[in-house]
């Protein structure tokens, strides 16, 4: 096994829990996941990835994020078995918001595990030789940078570095959250209250139980840790300009007032132009992956209803690979975005798929509810469930209990943040604690291998499916002098057509060429073979030597040429997605 050693000695962090910063002096090839990468060490890792194998990878800057840190694309590629544009494109990119580490993990695994299967697996060796794969590990590298850096909540960080006067002050970005107790953190302020909304949970202190109609309060919250630092009444209200990066890109893109994050026009993100226009210069294209979290889900597009539903030739393949994803990863849901979930507009996979004519999933990665603590019987009384975001009051009584005991007993009180006194300049006495920057949408680093491995094989069963597409004459007859019927069949064994139905819809681009040609001979007529029992073909009127054509998945189509003359006929089919193939005959 190869392994690169690079010297890489990385200062301690402030901010960084122990249980996010396992240690870690260097970074070697094969890569951990006992740990999340920061920026910096994605970058080693990307390097020492390349240099490990760099026959066969490519790592490159393609832009620069609004605060100036470069933005990489790794390429994996085979050239012995053919160039990059001529094989299926596989692109998965991650961490689009700031905030959403693991999905970092899953690409950087990915990579990791394919080209240190390489030569020793036959199904990663064929997979490899097939496709090129294209992966930008980070989308959002400010944002990565700084969840590190800075503190946060679980669910802070997660736009990009834009100035913008949240608040319409005049002011801009100048009222960020404030760790007060240096933890950090940015934990929950409460204070002690009759009148408050919140009594202490007699089953553990720690927590907290809306009280019943009737009852005395104890506790008001009085949200994230923070200061009033511009003196308007409000706290935390103007932090960095919220401009969502998965709703910024240029298909069915909508202003702030219908979509929040929109931005000002779309791809005014410095780092999503870039992307975008990383990802227009590789026209093969097949299947795209954007990495998220949370929630359990792999969800595919429309993203809102007006958009009306996919074809039904489309939705058979992602229903196919979806429902394989779901016995992949237990637990995770395939869903239609708009219908299971919310509407969105201008987000990445949209544009991937209505604007490239790829094939699409969105990963929310991790599942709260996997955090558990319960015995069999309490198994099969509970019923399973989950819930998106920081977990601190947005869960039921008893999922937060068993929380807290998975906290206690699984990782050692690493993810809760005990509540302890603080004079607050504007509250007075309150007191701070709750759940920590690396937790709820975060596993627990001892989780995270399994994570990355389960959603890495997610995105390599869809890879296998990419289009594989043989050429054969299954006949050549002579029907008189110098008179030759040939026919042709075009089999694809994956579950990936050659070319989208919604592409066809839109004329995207071009459908795929099967064309007859040769020296000493003419093709006089040719079309679609709908059966060739019955000899019943759709003939093409003009240029009847080219066919235009798909291959669906697990499928095939025949066509017939009615060729004159003698001597050789070539037989080439070329698409975007399945390359080209060729086949000869002799016409005597």
């Amino acid at each position: 096994m190869k392994r690169v050693l690079l010297s890489a000695i990385f200062a301690v962090l402030l901010s960084l829990s122990p249980l996010a910063q396992a240690t870690a002096p260097e970074i070697t090839v094969p890569l951990r996941f006992d740990y999340y990468y920061t920026y910096d060490m994605v970058i080693e890792a990307l390097n020492a990835l390349h240099q490990a194998y760099p026959e066969m990878t490519r790592v490159e800057v393609i832009g620069q994020s609004e605060e100036g840190r470069d933005l990489y694309a790794f390429t994996l590629n085979n050239p012995k078995t053919g160039a990059e544009l001529e094989k299926p494109g596989v692109w998965i990119d991650a961490n689009i918001h700031g905030n959403e580490l693991q999905a970092t993990e899953v690409a950087l695994y990915l990579l990791d595990y394919l080209l240190g299967k390489y030569g020793k697996n036959d199904e990663v060796t064929q997979l490899i030789d097939k496709n090129c794969f294209y992966v930008i590990p980070i989308v959002n590298v400010d944002g990565r940078f700084h969840f590190f850096s800075d503190a946060n909540t679980s669910s802070s960080n997660r736009g990009l570095r834009r100035p913008k006067d949240d608040d319409r002050d005049g002011l801009y970005d100048e009222d960020f959250p404030d760790d007060l107790d240096g933890d950090g953190n940015i934990c929950q302020m409460r204070k002690k209250d009759p009148f408050g909304e919140y009594k202490t949970d007699p089953a553990d202190p720690r927590l907290m139980v809306r009280i019943k109609p009737g009852e005395q309060g104890e506790w008001t919250l009085l949200g994230r840790e923070g200061l009033d630092n511009d003196g308007d009444g409000r706290v935390n209200e103007d932090a960095e300009g919220y401009v969502d990066p998965n709703r910024n890109w240029g298909y069915d893109w909508m202003p702030e007032y219908v979509q929040s994050g929109a931005g000002d026009y779309p791809f005014s993100g410095t780092g999503i132009k870039a992307i975008a226009q990383f990802a227009r210069k590789r026209p093969n294209l097949t299947l795209a992956w954007t990495l998220h979290n949370s929630g359990g889900m792999f969800l595919r597009g429309p993203s809102q209803k007006g958009q009306g539903e996919f074809p039904r030739e489309d939705i058979a393949v992602y229903d196919y690979l979806g429902q394989q994803a779901e016995r992949i990863t237990p637990g995770y849901r395939y869903m239609i975005s708009w219908k299971d979930l919310y509407s969105t507009y201008g987000d990445s996979l949209e544009w991937m798929v209505n604007c490239n004519g790829a094939f699409g999933f969105v990963a929310e990665l991790f599942q709260s509810s996997s955090e558990t603590f319960k015995s069999r019987e309490e198994e099969e009384r509970s019923g399973a469930g989950d819930s998106d975001g920081d977990m601190d009051f947005g869960e039921s009584n008893d999922m937060a209990r068993e929380r807290i005991q998975f906290n206690d007993h699984l990782v050692q009180g690493e993810l809760y943040k005990p509540w302890a006194p603080y004079n607050h300049p504007t509250y007075g006495e309150i007191e701070i604690g709750g759940w920590v920057k690396f937790s709820s949408r975060l596993p627990a680093p001892f989780m995270l291998r399994d994570l990355v491995h389960r959603n890495a094989m997610a995105i390599i069963f869809s890879a296998k499916q990419t289009p594989e597409v043989e050429l054969e004459v299954i006949e050549v007859k002579e029907l008189s002098e110098n008179l030759f019927r040939v026919r042709t069949r075009l089999h694809n064994s994956k579950a990936l057509p050659t070319m989208s139905r919604l592409s066809q819809n839109r004329k995207l681009y071009p459908k795929d060429f099967l064309k007859a040609t040769g020296s000493g001979v003419q093709v006089v007529a040719g079309g679609l073979l709908n059966d060739a029992f019955r000899d019943n073909v759709t003939y093409k009127e003009h240029r009847p030597e080219l066919q235009f054509t798909v291959v669906p998945g697990f499928g095939k189509v025949e066509h017939q040429f009615l060729v004159s003359g003698t001597g050789e006929l070539n037989i080439e089919y070329t698409s975007r997605w399945a390359g080209t193939r060729t086949q000869t005959v002799k016409l005597e």
